[in-house]
């Protein structure tokens, strides 16, 4: 499986969003301090280093790690630190302190905070001065600096008092509560240091250096699972986070981390009864998919052999239904996926897996269906649109599978190469499951969702831009640019009822009836109230 960006992105700092960290207090202190009315979610970016004093690099980072857990604890939601690197990869701009206001408020939103706090730190002899300031996204409007300074030695004090001013609302969290938590600052320096180290070796070399300074570090340790996960080293993954005292506030998710690292060590039935355990305690969305794809995993070989064959029993667009093919013990695949998408409806992830499962169930119709809903949630998903592809031709809708599997490749390289390698045939690749990495993200934070959205945003402007232009150029009959345009509109948003019907009607007058009639059955399906389409395609029915 190859790794996806905000599909399987797996934790890095491993603190849950408006929990407490496991350097705070509990739930019920950071629930007493919050305001009657929401805060705004914040984004900290990095703070520069005004003085650029070289032994102090780490402290950039390490002013938005500390200031966002700070913030987290006021009862603040923030943005974490591997949601706002996501974005950074989105917009494939430099994870640094320096950059504008511009694309720092475009970083805001596609992750979907509602204030931004940028800043600068510097040293004055043995002072640590802390300069800060937010910007509201919805006016624009800047704040006045915030300053606040401190010996070196009390840099946890002075980044506390930051945080409160920065949140703004009315707390009954004393500051030593902010910063009892803490490990030693060398063990601190350590960690973030290991998170900002480019080569594996040197990221183990310093996490392993801040356990060894503080040995109860556990925040270091799934640190540590992330550098070996990204490796491929599951079996040491595993050993680290195995570590976590049961009793610690980040053993749920140590636990599902461990989970996973069974997972890709082959270890399904381990890794089934964990995930199984931790939903019986509290039901998540990325549990049940993860329980789903330890079905996948473990099911017959022969599943993944060959291409689908249409169902039996009719279309099965609902899980639990369709051809009887069971891993064993547990259940089937399609149900956990189903009963994952029962919670989170948005997330364009779980419904590929259905269909992905669906696929290798042999079950077409639910596979199509599906596929066609991860699609409709998510209009750049390369693979989506291929194994889409697959189905609708392995069912007969070779001109819509060949549309599709056009767009996959358009959007990866990845498909053409695959067919050069097999040529001919109308298979899909394997191990395509996509396992999720986090659990317990509240729905306000779930940032994939966010980031998701906003490139949604961003191609729906652009292919209604195109669409415009198509409808101008088809009322004057400039058949041949419209066509031009009108699919340029649909590559950007496949399910534009309106851009089909007026490709099929463009295809009609120029005697291509057969694409006029798989145009205006994709417009029908995607928007179902588009009687003119219908009341068309039936007269060439």
């Amino acid at each position: 499986m190859r790794p996806r960006v905000g599909a399987s992105c797996l934790v890095l700092g491993a603190w849950l969003c408006l929990e407490p960290g496991p350097w705070g207090p509990g739930p019920g202190e950071a629930a007493q301090s919050a305001a009657t009315t929401p805060p705004a979610r914040q984004l900290v970016m990095p703070f520069e280093n005004a003085t650029g004093e070289p032994r102090s690099y780490w402290l950039s980072e390490g002013s938005a790690v500390l200031l966002t857990d700070d913030l987290i604890v006021l009862g603040v939601p923030a943005i974490r630190r591997e949601d706002r690197l996501r974005a950074f990869e989105r917009l494939r701009v430099p994870p640094v302190a320096a950059l504008s206001h511009a694309t720092v408020i475009r970083l805001a939103q596609v992750v979907g905070a509602a204030q931004v706090v940028v800043g600068a730190f510097e040293r004055q002899g043995g002072d640590l001065v802390v300069r800060a300031r937010t910007i509201r996204l919805d006016t624009g409007r800047i704040s006045p600096e915030l300053v606040e300074r401190g010996p070196l030695a009390d840099l946890l004090d002075v980044y506390a008092r930051v945080a409160r001013r920065v949140a703004a609302i009315a707390s009954s969290i004393p500051a030593e509560q902010l910063t009892r938590g803490y490990p030693p600052l060398p063990a601190f320096e350590q960690y973030i240091k290991g998170l900002l180290a480019e080569a594996p070796t040197a990221q183990i070399a310093f996490l392993t250096q801040a356990l060894r300074v503080h040995p109860a570090f556990e925040r270091a340790r799934v640190a540590l699972w992330e550098v070996h996960t990204a490796q491929g080293d599951h079996q040491q993954a595993l050993d680290a986070v195995r570590q976590v005292p049961a009793d610690h506030q980040l053993a749920r998710q140590a636990r599902f981390l461990a989970a996973s690292s069974m997972l890709h060590l082959g270890q399904y039935q381990a890794a089934f009864d964990v995930f199984s355990e931790l939903n019986r305690t509290t039901p998540d969305p990325a549990l049940l998919n993860n329980l789903g794809v330890v079905q996948l995993r473990r099911s017959s070989p022969s599943l993944r052999a060959g291409p689908a064959k249409p169902a039996a029993a009719g279309p099965s667009s609902s899980p639990g239904t369709g051809p009887s093919t069971s891993p064993g013990a547990g259940g089937r695949a399609v149900s956990y996926f189903g009963d994952a998408i029962a919670l989170d409806g948005s997330d364009a992830d779980l419904f590929f897996n259905l269909g992905y499962a669906f696929w290798l169930d042999r079950d077409l119709p639910g596979a199509i269906h599906w596929l066609r809903e991860a699609v409709r949630r998510n209009t750049a998903d390369d693979e989506a649109h291929y194994v889409l592809g697959v189905a609708l031709d392995a069912s007969g809708s070779t001109a819509e599978a060949a549309r599709e599997k056009e767009l996959a490749r358009q959007l990866s390289a990845t498909y053409a190469d695959w067919e050069v390698k097999q040529p001919g045939a109308n298979t899909v690749p394997q191990g395509l499951e996509r396992l999720k990495g986090e659990i317990d993200v509240p729905e306000s934070l779930r940032v994939d969702a966010a980031v998701v959205a906003a490139e949604q945003r961003d191609l729906r402007e652009i292919a209604a831009f195109h669409l415009d232009r198509g409808r101008r150029l088809f009322e004057a009959g400039l058949d041949a640019d419209a066509i031009a345009e009108l699919r340029r509109t649909v590559f950007l948003a496949p399910y534009e009822s309106e851009a089909h019907w007026l490709l099929g009607r463009m295809y009609l007058r120029t005697g291509r009836t057969e694409d006029a009639i798989d145009a205006l059955t994709i417009a029908v399906w995607s928007d179902p109230a588009n009687t003119e389409a219908q009341a068309l395609l039936k007269s060439l029915k």
